[in-house]
């Protein structure tokens, strides 16, 4: 593999440089605001919404997004060419890490062979967004998204803003056309995501040089002024890179504006349903102007009715009504009074060779528990260089389909009942941040979740209990279920249960079957339950 990838390297070594110089506009000049772009026009479509906090609190989640629950996402891009993981554009410029030592080994030195040199060696020679979507429709996704800009700068739109694009480069295809058109194909609601805010100081480190070693001094081809409007135009990096802040101290005007128009650019083109932002409502004004400008043009194409949704993963964002929080790899622990989010991963979020991936048991734990809450998980399936899931991926999809065929009337359209469930395995005190999913203890058939559809309570017992499923928060006794018990279905089973109720719990006997592997979900029908 290694002697494959020299091979590779070498060839684009001798032609990326000269291709890619020959594509450099005339007009890109080099001061910072030439190389930055046009600036924001601060215009926004006509509709409800004005760019400011109060006119924007106004907004309201629509229904669609409440009754999704699940989404899928692909994280793909030039960065996948190395299938070394996520952040290898950023990684590669840091001696430190394990990505640089493996851009040293299997390209060259990162002066000589840069983050703009692989970029042509991304083809995705076996990409099918149709068949792919096609698979995550039927493993009960009710949207999709593409990402579209990383925090790489490279957009994977055909962007009027940049050329640095999938249309100009590298696969030379517009992704997030493909994808939009392969959503609406299959009937799912279409997202984007957006990285590029923090771009400008999570890149600077290509405009370093190594500390020691042979090429110490000798700056990364980041530094080089012809390449600015990949690596931006920084004057002293150094004070970007001593540690990435998420924030927005440091950033020009001009990366601000040029964000906003590149932004609307998307949205202007592509028309989302979702518009994810991986971190907050970025740079104030030019924040609530592409908000504001996302809604009012979500507003129109939908007959005057508001069906768009942004995340944002600062909770005051969505406390003060602003968007949808979204939480990275974390879950709540109790219900959430808004509807919410919670985007993760299989894996790592860019492709990496020989990493573990999430079992589908891990994926259902976290769906129903999410689902209980009022959220909807948003799971990423990262794809290889080729476009197309490896068989580990397509294992792990397979055994999510094959559930979700037996219970999603209890996930989809559902809402939140009382209380979440039984917990018979909390986590630690305070770990209801963001990053909190490895720190989760695993359920069993002691945990339960629960979900309301009409006058029907979901019951899922979150592992096979053997011969009996006791429900301890139904009991007669109960405060949350006072009213009266008329039917229990098992959901995939087509017979009659035997089921008692007393004040201690609700008592299921089990078939000797399971219908599923993974959580099963009792259908209780009554009064005064839902």
């Amino acid at each position: 593999m290694r002697s494959m990838r020299r091979t590779k390297s070498s060839i684009t070594r001798r032609h990326a440089l000269t291709a890619l110089a020959g594509a450099i506009p005339a007009f890109h000049a080099l001061t910072s605001d030439a190389q930055e772009g046009p600036r924001s026009s601060a215009k926004i479509s006509p509709g409800p919404f004005q760019a400011t906090r109060e006119s924007l609190t106004t907004y309201r989640v629509p229904e669609w997004f409440r009754d999704a629950k699940f989404g899928i996402w692909a994280h793909w891009g030039p960065q996948s060419s190395v299938e070394a993981g996520d952040w290898y554009a950023r990684n590669m410029y840091i001696q430190t890490q394990a990505q640089y030592k493996y851009h040293l080994q299997n390209y060259g030195h990162p002066s000589k062979f840069g983050y703009k040199d692989l970029i042509p060696a991304w083809h995705g020679e076996k990409f099918d967004p149709d068949y792919l979507v096609g698979l995550y429709k039927k493993a009960g996704a009710k949207y999709f998204m593409s990402m579209a800009v990383h925090h790489d700068n490279f957009d994977m739109w055909n962007s009027k803003h940049n050329r640095w694009n999938a249309a100009n480069m590298g696969i030379k295809k517009d992704v997030v056309g493909a994808f939009r058109q392969a959503a609406q194909n299959h009937g799912l609601r279409f997202g984007v995501s957006d990285h590029l805010w923090i771009s400008y100081k999570w890149f600077a480190v290509s405009h370093l040089a190594d500390s020691d070693g042979p090429l110490a001094g000798i700056p990364y081809d980041g530094a080089d002024p012809k390449f600015a409007d990949l690596y931006h135009a920084i004057s002293d990096p150094k004070l970007l890179t001593a540690k990435l802040d998420w924030n927005d101290d440091g950033i020009p005007e001009s990366w601000k504006q040029h964000w906003a128009v590149r932004i609307r650019d998307l949205v202007d083109n592509y028309s989302p349903d979702l518009l994810y932002s991986d971190g907050p409502l970025p740079f104030e004004n030019y924040g609530l102007e592409t908000l504001a400008h996302f809604l009012n043009v979500n507003w129109n194409r939908n007959g005057r009715k508001v069906e768009g949704v942004y995340t944002s993963k600062h909770k005051e964002d969505s406390e003060a009504g602003l968007c949808v929080f979204d939480r990275e790899r974390g879950v709540l622990e109790e219900i959430w009074p808004s509807p919410w989010q919670t985007d993760t991963c299989i894996g790592d979020w860019h492709y990496k060779r020989d990493i573990e991936y999430k079992t589908p048991k891990m994926v259902v734990d976290m769906l129903v528990d999410i689902v209980s809450k009022n959220g909807n998980l948003m799971l990423n399936f990262p794809l290889p260089s080729s476009g197309m899931l490896d068989d580990r991926e397509l294992k792990v999809l397979a055994g999510i389909t094959a559930w979700m065929n037996v219970n999603a009337e209890g996930i989809h359209a559902t809402r939140p009942w009382k209380i979440s469930g039984q917990i018979a395995a909390p986590s630690a005190p305070g770990e209801d941040a963001s990053f909190n999913e490895s720190k989760r203890k695993p359920f069993t058939a002691a945990d339960v979740r629960f979900t309301t559809k009409g006058r029907s309570l979901y019951a899922f017992v979150m592992d096979w209990p053997g011969k009996q499923a006791v429900i301890a928060p139904l009991a007669t006794s109960s405060k949350q279920a006072p009213g009266k018990i008329e039917n229990v279905e098992l959901l995939g089973y087509p017979g009659k249960l035997k089921w008692k109720r007393d004040e201690t719990a609700l008592k299921i006997e089990l078939p000797a079957q399971k219908p599923c592997d993974h959580a099963i979900a009792f259908k209780i029908s009554g009064t005064g339950l839902a």
